[in-house]
């Protein structure tokens, strides 16, 4: 039972850190036709390089993996940028004091910050018709990023994003 308790919890603790996709769309366009592609001409993603190539990698990899292929004059050119971002640690500790007598009670309380702020990572991908220039898709996923994480750790990382961002590709007309 305690195992249990555990799992769930750590299950709970993971969950909270997973990426967290928004797409959109163009509805009028006919995403059937879109087989090839190539990154776009003038990628500015504001990453390091090394994160850079990471994320090339993995995208061409995935991409390849939707029925993809690069293309000299594609259909399509795939964009991304990243934008890092910081919160407030969302975990406090509770102090209260309180007493009274009779009908009457007072209380104080408040809540003191653990940690210090947690570090955002947020990736747009954007798919642009070759044709014509104009955007055509668009996934943007936020998640929890380490800076001091291993190379491994991060290509996990950036792999999960990918993942998360084609999960909405292709869109399902509403």
């Amino acid at each position: 039972m305690k195992f249990l308790r555990t799992g769930l919890l750590l299950l709970l603790i993971a969950s909270c850190n997973a990426p967290k996709a928004t797409y959109d769309y163009d509805q009028n366009y006919n995403f059937t036709e879109l087989t090839t592609y190539q990154f776009y001409p003038d990628l500015i993603t504001r990453l390091s390089q090394l994160d850079e190539q990471r994320l090339l990698r993995i995208l061409e990899s995935e991409l390849n993996l939707k029925g993809f292929h690069s293309a000299q004059n594609p259909n399509v050119y795939v964009n991304f940028y990243a934008e890092e971002y910081e919160t407030a640690s969302r975990n406090n500790l509770g102090i209260g004091v309180g007493g009274g007598g009779g009908n009457v009670g007072v209380g104080v309380s408040g809540g003191i910050p653990i940690g210090g702020p947690e570090t955002y990572l947020r990736i747009t991908f954007d798919f642009i018709d070759a044709s014509n220039d104009s955007l055509v898709w668009q996934a943007i996923v936020d998640s929890q990023f380490n800076k001091n994480a291993s190379p491994r750790e991060r290509e996990l990382q950036l792999k999960s994003i990918v993942q998360k961002a084609l999960k909405g590709y292709p869109p399902k007309n509403d």
